[in-house]
């Protein structure tokens, strides 16, 4: 019996340690002048995305959610911008595991401001064809993403999926991640961030104090209203600040 017992599979290690692990380049960052303000830990964008990633972490805590889309009314505000540096920012917590997923199948752009390549298509992922571990990559001990490869013209039916909405549900207990950033494309150009709306908890929007009009702002709170909870607004590129702000 001890001998049976001794040749049994081993038991796999839990699925956030079988993600495999990359190396962000931090020269190479640094001499492209990278818009990941984590290198830059001094500057006031920096001190911004931290005191943004707490009043998150805490709104978060508080009722319980977990799941976080990040969108802009146009293209251009700085979603993904944001929703990059928010995860590196959560991503320093200690004890907190953060995964961020680039669901802008319009214009895919996590993995050029990381500067790393998408392993496993986020298609196929979402509808459940390959696992997690075969698509995700992490960049840092705590922080997972989930990288798109290109632009798709299926965006919109990609997250109506009922698959989308199954994997997406279990990337939680799998992972055992404490939140879930989502990069969505602008909600007021198509319907793909729309049709992903009841799968997050709430949604941060990503304003462009030289673009955004507040008739922009008033369209996307009716749009939300009855889908999800608008977490906030943040602005980027204020003027007169040079640097985010979050209301």
């Amino acid at each position: 019996m001890q001998d049976e017992a001794e040749q049994l599979p081993a038991p796999l290690p839990p699925l956030w340690d079988r993600i495999p692990t990359v190396s962000l380049d931090m020269r190479a960052h640094q001499a492209s002048r990278s818009p990941l303000v984590n290198f830059f830990r001094r500057s006031p964008t920096a001190r911004a995305f931290d005191l943004l990633r707490t009043r998150l972490l805490h709104s978060l805590k508080a009722h319980g959610w977990k799941r976080v889309a990040i969108a802009s009314p146009t293209a251009g505000c700085g979603a993904t911008f944001t929703a990059v540096n928010l995860a590196l920012s959560m991503a320093r917590v200690p004890g907190t595991r953060t995964v961020l997923m680039d669901l802008n199948f319009r214009r895919p752009g996590v993995g050029t401001a990381l500067r790393l390549s998408p392993t496993g298509d986020m298609r196929d992922f979402l509808a459940g064809e390959i696992s997690a571990d075969a698509h995700l990559l992490r960049p840092a001990d705590s922080l997972a993403v989930g990288l798109t490869s290109g632009p798709d013209r299926n965006a919109a039916e990609i997250l109506h999926d009922v698959r989308c909405a199954q994997v997406m549900e279990d990337l939680l207990p799998s992972t055992e991640a404490d939140v879930v950033l989502i990069d969505l494309p602008p909600l007021l150009e198509q319907d793909d961030a729309v049709a992903f709306l009841p799968q997050v908890d709430g949604i941060l929007l990503v304003a462009d104090g030289t673009r955004t009009t507040a008739a922009h702002l008033v369209t996307c709170e009716k749009m939300l209203q009855g889908e999800t909870q608008l977490l906030g607004v943040t602005l980027n590129r204020a003027r007169g600040s040079g640097h985010l702000q979050h209301s």
